[in-house]
């Protein structure tokens, strides 16, 4: 058995079947096949069943896969903070996010990142999803993993940076746009405009609104807030959104974010394997998103 082997059974497990695990890795399916044999035969238990349209981990499947993702995951990181402090700052800060993270709130701080240390590289992943940012997390495929905040993984910590109250975006002709607030008894049966049904800031908001005794209709699904917004503008429903500040001023016209004061406010932050263990470029990387997050939100205090 070795770390090859290991790593490839990893592979399959992601890709579903062998011959997508070949492709990921650029080898045959011959020789991908060949590895987990070599596992099966050494520990004398099935790890996959095979079907027509790929395999899936048996029992002890799942067991060697989970081992394996925490296992590897660490031996990956470990290798990559000797590489890195080999190369002192010319390392690499890998980040996965959603789609419209890095606009919204790491913008100014890759550019000053950027100044401050101009032989880093910076690596950024787009996942859908929290689970999809912890699975890459476990599996030491990224450092630092921006997401809404919520019920954390036993193998993954959370730190907090940032609050963001909650308005409904409306277009300027809808007559909520009038409105200075807007209550949740407002969305009573409303036909709003959400993320998908396994997004964590969807499954928050359809969870406040419930407690309060609110069923609003999420009849239109978009895989992010920016989509939301323009169809918002567009006059083509409504959104219940964080109010971040690109969405306010010129740029949108059309556009009117009311608030909605009664919800709390919606945290998000980084989430990493062990923040003692991160490498000194992804703790700065980290630091200088969290200080310019601060120093915006002091700004939109100000305003």
């Amino acid at each position: 058995m070795t770390l090859d082997d290991l790593r490839v059974f990893a592979a399959v497990c992601r890709a579903g079947s062998l011959s997508g695990a070949a492709r990921d890795l650029g080898c045959t399916q011959s020789a991908v096949s060949q590895h987990v044999k070599r596992l099966e035969r050494e520990l004398g238990l099935s790890l996959l069943e095979r079907h027509p349209r790929g395999v899936v981990p048996t029992s002890a499947g799942h067991l060697l896969q989970a081992g394996v993702a925490e296992g590897l995951g660490s031996i990956d990181h470990a290798l990559r903070r000797l590489e890195e402090a080999a190369r002192a700052e010319s390392g690499s800060v890998r980040v996965t996010t959603g789609a419209t993270t890095v606009r919204h709130f790491m913008a100014a701080a890759v550019v000053d990142f950027r100044r401050r240390f101009p032989r880093a590289s910076l690596e950024f992943q787009t996942e859908t999803s929290s689970r999809g940012c912890f699975d890459a997390l476990a599996a030491g495929r990224v450092d630092l993993a921006w997401i809404t905040l919520g019920p954390t993984e036993r193998t993954v910590e959370q730190h907090p940076v940032v609050e963001v109250p909650w308005a409904l975006a409306v277009s300027a002709a809808n007559p909520l746009a009038a409105k200075e607030r807007v209550e949740p008894s407002d969305l009573q049966d409303a036909r709003l405009i959400g993320l998908p049904q396994n997004s964590t800031s969807r499954l928050q908001l359809g969870a406040w609104l419930a407690e309060a005794g609110i069923r609003p209709v999420f009849d239109t699904s978009v895989v992010d807030w920016d989509t939301a917004i323009l169809l918002a503008e567009l006059g083509l429903g409504i959104a219940v959104v964080p109010a971040l500040p690109a969405w306010t001023g010129p740029g949108h016209p059309d556009l009117r974010l009311v608030p909605v004061p009664a919800l709390p406010a919606l945290s998000a932050g980084w989430a990493v394997r062990s923040w003692d263990a991160l490498s000194p470029l992804a703790r700065a990387f980290a630091e200088t998103v969290a200080d310019h997050c601060g120093r915006r939100l002091v700004a939109s205090r100000g305003n």
